[in-house]
């Protein structure tokens, strides 16, 4: 699916972040979040993937949606951040433009179902990507922006002007893409991105923290999983656990990650 055409409220639509990338002076630490990572909760790529990787290189797989078993972990998400009060904190969603992440924001940090008596625009109307899902409306729930940059690894299409033929992004350049979405204004930001996106970008992060930080802070996110963290100053010290935190996969699944499948296969090129 095509963002441009996609069913989804207008306000979702697609953002060029343009403000130049801040140096990296600070650590992270956990606490209470004003930037929350989430990867898409399970695709049907997902489950073709890992028992054949070829299953990657399908055209229609580019942009898969959740699975049965996809929407299930967005629900159990959605349950844990209005129980642990992250949802009424939010300021921003922001999302990738594929059908599996926008899909996950939405039923995440989306507003509630339609009810007699709610007259107010969709904000993911009935049955998207085949999901038998109702629709979901705008309701109380944070704005949200569909951000080109915030794909995994940046593809041809007839906007993208930073897409190159034949030249395959660098793991430092998704991380650049993914740091610049945490330099807007608002205080509470969600990123709903993939795999390899969130993997590279927090890499760059707890360089001078204890190793089982740095560990904890630049491991894979599994499908559906939240995690929320601050830069702050390096004289600044943490050591709480976030409140907000959830470690995703329930239910459990098939969730390889396109990027890991790919470090397997180099020489089938990148899928996104």
């Amino acid at each position: 699916m095509h963002p441009k055409h996609s069913p989804l409220h207008p306000r979702l639509h697609r953002f060029f972040p343009s403000r130049s990338l801040p140096p990296l002076l600070g650590r992270v630490v956990p606490a209470a979040p004003p930037a929350s990572q989430v990867r898409h909760a399970q695709g049907i790529h997902n489950v073709k993937g890992e028992k054949d990787y070829r299953a990657y290189l399908s055209p229609e797989l580019f942009d898969a949606p959740l699975t049965p078993l996809g929407w299930d972990q967005v629900d159990n998400l959605r349950k844990h951040i209005r129980a642990c009060g992250l949802y009424k904190k939010i300021q921003l969603v922001i999302t990738s433009p594929l059908l599996r992440t926008m899909q996950t924001a939405v039923g995440v940090f989306g507003g509630d179902s339609y009810s007699d008596g709610v007259n107010v625009p969709a904000l993911m109307v009935e049955n998207v990507g085949n999901s038998n899902r109702p629709a979901i409306s705008s309701l109380n729930c944070p704005p949200f922006i569909a951000v080109e940059s915030c794909r995994e690894h940046l593809i041809e299409n007839d906007e993208d002007i930073l897409w190159k033929a034949d030249v395959r992004e660098t793991n430092e350049e998704v991380a650049a893409r993914g740091v610049k979405l945490w330099t807007r204004k608002e205080n509470e930001i969600v990123v709903i991105s993939h795999s390899g996106l969130l993997y590279h970008t927090l890499k760059m992060f707890g360089s001078d923290c204890h190793p089982i930080v740095k560990e904890e802070i630049s491991k894979h996110l599994a499908n559906c999983e939240l995690r929320s963290m601050v830069l702050v100053d390096r004289s600044m010290l943490g050591s709480d656990s976030c409140y907000s935190n959830y470690p995703g996969k329930i239910p459990s699944g098939l969730d390889l990650p396109s990027d890991i499948a790919d470090d397997k296969h180099p020489e089938k090129g990148n899928i996104n």
